[in-house]
């Protein structure tokens, strides 16, 4: 096949190049690029594919998995970066190592975020064929949009809290953090009245919420129509587990602030197991299901609640600061079908920026974690496809329907709209 039978279509990495020959598109090395023949990566490998009589093998880079019609398409989305593994693999002395995994972000293209960066073509699958990515909340002076991300689809509303400590958070112990909302309602009819992936800025509205509820740092649900809020506490208002109605007046119910008379420290996140929680509101009953972290933090589950990962941010916690020493991880664990302790811990993630937060799943069990310089996308074994990179800190995402991923990013929320969908975690 000649080249004079190819289409061109440029990337925003000049390392690469979509070539569309008949009806099997191409990912290909530019330096690959000959006169007369294309001989490159094949995104679909099914099919024996012969150019000019010679057999193009698959990288293993390149996953047989990503359709053709979705990696030409998501490939050529103006906010999607191709990243390849060995273009980097060796820096060489006096190389750009970086220093911090904390201050310094891997962007070797120099992208200018919010972008798509591609590490594996089923990233593309995630994407869909015209992904976008753009803030529609922001305050430079605030870290209004932390933690504890909960859609409430009967009002298409997506709640959060503001961050409790940090030089933003304007939370301490003296002031406790804030819980707002914002419309997606509102954000369609924004993104409507601008063009291309331009930013919007849709109202911010706090609730006011009871002593009760101090410092949240986590939330899921909706369960049983309520907010579901976890709190780490502030001075002599223990940390807890809330209820809260997501209409005024906002009333809450106190559900657990210790563990047999023994004050938590500081509780983080929390999830609806599928078939069973380990606070039991209707019986009172709680028991610990793991331990053996350093720091941990988020936690989801599968869709089955078969399997549960936890992310421990045990770097955080040096003695003068970060560790990069420290755990950066996500594991996963087995949940035993009876006694629903957490079985067979192994690694899933190291994240190489920053640390893994809040964790999500889309239906497929792509897991999704807010880490240091966005929300980063592993596969169910482990290996990451791809980052929604705002280059900046994530501590959490949440899926908002089909094809809606609501991100926080601390002084801004993103809205990314995409092609995957993530599960009901409303119980029941």
């Amino acid at each position: 096949m000649g080249s004079s039978a190819c289409r061109e279509f440029p990337t925003n990495n000049p390392t690469y190049i979509i070539v569309n020959c008949s009806r099997w598109p191409l990912i290909i090395h530019a330096t690959h690029k000959t006169n007369q023949y294309y001989s490159g990566v094949v995104v679909k490998a099914e099919m024996p594919l012969f150019i000019g009589g010679i057999l193009a093998f698959v990288a293993a880079f390149w996953s047989s998995r990503a359709t053709p019609e979705t990696g030409a398409a998501a490939s050529l989305a103006s906010q999607a970066v191709l990243i390849d593994p060995l273009d980097f693999n060796v820096l060489s002395q006096n190389g750009a190592f970086r220093d911090s995994s904390f201050t310094e972000f891997f962007n070797p293209t120099n992208s200018t975020p919010p972008f798509f960066q591609v590490f594996h073509p089923d990233f593309l699958s995630i994407l869909g064929k015209k992904p976008s990515i753009r803030a529609i909340a922001a305050n430079p002076e605030f870290a209004f949009a932390h933690e504890a991300p909960i859609w409430l689809p009967g009002t298409d509303e997506v709640f959060f809290a503001s961050n409790d400590g940090g030089p933003l958070g304007m939370s301490d112990i003296d002031h406790n953090n804030q819980v707002s909302k914002v419309s997606l309602k509102d954000v369609s009819a924004a993104i409507a009245r601008v063009s291309g992936h331009a930013d919007v800025n849709v109202t911010v509205t706090k609730l006011d919420l009871p002593d009760t509820v101090q410092m949240t740092n986590g939330g899921t649900g909706p369960f049983r129509s309520s907010l579901l809020l976890i709190n780490s506490g502030r001075g002599p208002l223990p940390p807890s587990l809330t209820l809260v109605n997501p209409k005024p007046p906002f009333n809450t119910t106190l559900l657990l602030d210790n563990f047999f008379g023994r004050q938590f420290n500081s509780l983080n996140d929390v999830k609806i197991h599928p078939k069973m929680y380990r606070f039991d509101p209707d019986t009172g009953r709680v028991r610990v299901v793991a331990d053996g972290f350093d720091r941990p933090n988020g936690i989801a589950f599968t869709k089955d609640g078969n399997t549960a990962y936890i992310a421990d941010t045990g770097a955080t916690a040096g003695f003068l600061g970060n560790n990069q020493t420290e755990p950066a991880t996500i594991y996963a664990f087995d949940v035993d079908p009876k006694t629903q302790a957490f079985l067979n811990r192994r690694v899933f993630a190291y994240v190489d920026t920053g640390v893994a937060d809040g964790v999500q799943l889309d239906s497929n069990g792509n897991v999704y974690a807010g880490c240091g310089d966005g929300t980063q996308v592993w596969n169910p074994e482990g290996e990451l496809l791809g980052k929604f990179f705002i280059g900046n800190t994530s501590a959490n995402m949440i899926f908002a329907g089909k094809g809606r991923l609501v991100i926080m990013g601390e002084t801004k929320i993103f809205f990314a709209e995409i092609a995957a969908e993530g599960f009901d975690l409303s119980f029941p």
